[in-house]
C-alpha cells in the first residue's frame, strides 16, 4: 500500500476518534445524569416546563430522542441518495459535523434555568452526528479495495472505542475530583466534558477534512440522485411482499430494536431516577457495559458459528426479555450492577449478529445492497423512535420508569414471536 493510501486510510478512520465521544459522553453517560439533577427540583417534584407545557423531566428527555431520530430517519435516505451522487460528500459531512460538535459546545451553557435551549441544543447534536455518519460510511468503497474494507472499518471502530474511553476517562476524573482541575463542582465539571466533547469532536475532524476528497472520482454533480434514496427505500419496501423470511425477520428486528435501543438511551436515566445513584457510579457503570459488551459480541459469535444465526437470536432475545422483568425488581446498588453486566453481554451481540443475519437474508442475485442496508437502518431509527416515545408515554401516565421497563420486555417478547417463526435459507446455513 502506498504512503499517500495509507495517510487516507488513517485520516477516515481518525472521524471515528472524533465522533465517537459524542456517542459514549453525551449520549450514554454524563448528558442524561446531568440532565436529570438540573432539571429535577426535589425528590417530589419532576416536573419541567418546555415552551409553556408541564411535562415529566425524563419524559421529555425519552420524547427529545425520538424527535431527534425521527428527523434523522426522515433524511436518511435523502443524505443517502445525496453521498452517492459524489457530488458533495465531504461538504456535507463537514456541515453536519460542524453543526453536531458546535451544538455539544452550547451544552456548556445549560444550567437547568434555561431547558429549551438544552434540549435544543441535543437535538440538533444527534442530527450533526448520524447525518456526518451517513457521508463518512459513503467514503469507505472510494478510498479502499473490496479486500480492505473489514480491516479499515475496523480500524475506524478501534480508534473509536480508544478515543472516546480516554475523554471518558478524563471527565469521571474531572467530575469526582473537581478541585484538581480547579473546578469548583461535580455539575461544572460535566459542563465542561460537554465543552470539551464538541472541542474535541471539532478538533480531530480536521485530520480526514484537510485529507479527503470532496469528489476523489470526479463525478459530475447530478441533482436527480438526491431524491434516490427514497426510491430505493420504496422498491425494497415493495419486493419484501414475495420475500416472507426477510419480512418475518425485519418485523423481529423492528420489536426487539425498539427495547434495545431504548435501554442504551435511559438506562443511566433509570439508574439516577429510580436508584437514586450517584453520577460518578452511573458514568462508571456504563464504561463497564461497553468493555463487557466487546466479549459478548465475541461470544455470541462463536455461540452463532456453532448452533446457527436463529439459535444466538433467539437467546439473546430471551436474555432481554429477563432484563426488562428484572428491572422492576432491582431496588439495590449492586443489582443495577449485577443487570448492567448482562446487558453488557447481550447489548453488543444482539447489534452484530442482527447485522450479519440480514446480510445472509438479502436475495443473492440482488446488486442493491446500499438499498437494502438503508431500508435496514431506516427501520432501526423507527425502533428508537418508538421505543423512546413509548418509554416516555408509558412513564408519563404511570409515574414509574419501572412500568416503561415493563413494555420493553413485551417489545422483546414480539420480536422473539416473529424470530420464531422465520428460518433462513439452507445453503446460507447460520454461519457468522
Amino acid at each position: 500500500m502506498s504512503k499517500s493510501k495509507k495517510k487516507t486510510h488513517l485520516a477516515w478512520a481518525m472521524y471515528d476518534w472524533a465522533n465517537s465521544v459524542y456517542s459514549l459522553v453525551i449520549t450514554s453517560t454524563i448528558f442524561p445524569v446531568y440532565y436529570n439533577n438540573v432539571t429535577q427540583k426535589d425528590s417530589n417534584n419532576d416536573l419541567v416546563s418546555f415552551f409553556g407545557y408541564e411535562v415529566v423531566n425524563t419524559v421529555l428527555y425519552s420524547w427529545s430522542i425520538s424527535f431527534s431520530f425521527l428527523v434523522i430517519a426522515l433524511l436518511s435516505p435523502l443524505l443517502s441518495g445525496m453521498a452517492d451522487s459524489g457530488g458533495k460528500k465531504l461538504t456535507f459531512m463537514k456541515i453536519f459535523a460542524v453543526m453536531g460538535s458546535l451544538s455539544c459546545m452550547g451544552l456548556f451553557f445549560f444550567d437547568g434555568g434555561n431547558l429549551e435551549f438544552g434540549i435544543i441544543c441535543s437535538v440538533l447534536a444527534s442530527i450533526g452526528y448520524a447525518g456526518s455518519i451517513v457521508f463518512y460510511n459513503a467514503f469507505l468503497p472510494e478510498i479502499s479495495d473490496v479486500d480492505e474494507y473489514d480491516m479499515l472499518s475496523a480500524k475506524g471502530f478501534a480508534l473509536g472505542y480508544i478515543g472516546s474511553v480516554i475523554l471518558l476517562v478524563v471527565n469521571l476524573l474531572m467530575i469526582q475530583m473537581p478541585e484538581l482541575f480547579y473546578i469548583s463542582d461535580g455539575g461544572e465539571a460535566a459542563r465542561w466534558s460537554f465543552l470539551m466533547t464538541g472541542v474535541w469532536w471539532l478538533g480531530f475532524s480536521m485530520i480526514p477534512f484537510s485529507v479527503l476528497e470532496d469528489n476523489p472520482y470526479g463525478r459530475k454533480y447530478d441533482r436527480s440522485l438526491l431524491l434516490s434514496g427514497y426510491k430505493e427505500i420504496r422498491l425494497v419496501f415493495k419486493g419484501l411482499k414475495s420475500k416472507i423470511q426477510l419480512q418475518r425477520f425485519l418485523l423481529s428486528f423492528w420489536f426487539y430494536s425498539m427495547g434495545v435501543q431504548t435501554v442504551m438511551y435511559m438506562a443511566a436515566s433509570f439508574g439516577d431516577k429510580e436508584l437514586e445513584l450517584a453520577g460518578d457510579k452511573l458514568i462508571l457503570t456504563i464504561l463497564i457495559i461497553q468493555i463487557v459488551a466487546i466479549f459478548g459480541s465475541y461470544l455470541f459469535a462463536f455461540i452463532s458459528k456453532k448452533n446457527g444465526n436463529k439459535t444466538a437470536l433467539v437467546s439473546m432475545v430471551l436474555i432481554w426479555i429477563m432484563i426488562c422483568f428484572s428491572a422492576y425488581y432491582v431496588y439495590t446498588e449492586y443489582q443495577f450492577y449485577g443487570l448492567a453486566f448482562v446487558v453488557g453481554l447481550v447489548m453488543g451481540g444482539i447489534q452484530s449478529i442482527s447485522r450479519s443475519s440480514y446480510s445472509k437474508l438479502i436475495p443473492e442475485e440482488t446488486v442493491d445492497h446500499a438499498s437494502y442496508f438503508s431500508f435496514y437502518d431506516v427501520t432501526e431509527k423507527m425502533a428508537i423512535v418508538l421505543g423512546t416515545f413509548s418509554y416516555g408515554l408509558i412513564e408519563q401516565f404511570t409515574g414509574s420508569m419501572r412500568v416503561s421497563s415493563l413494555v420493553l420486555g413485551m417489545f422483546f417478547v414480539m420480536g422473539l414471536a416473529f424470530l420464531l417463526r422465520m428460518r433462513f435459507p439452507s445453503h446460507k446455513l447460520l454461519k457468522v
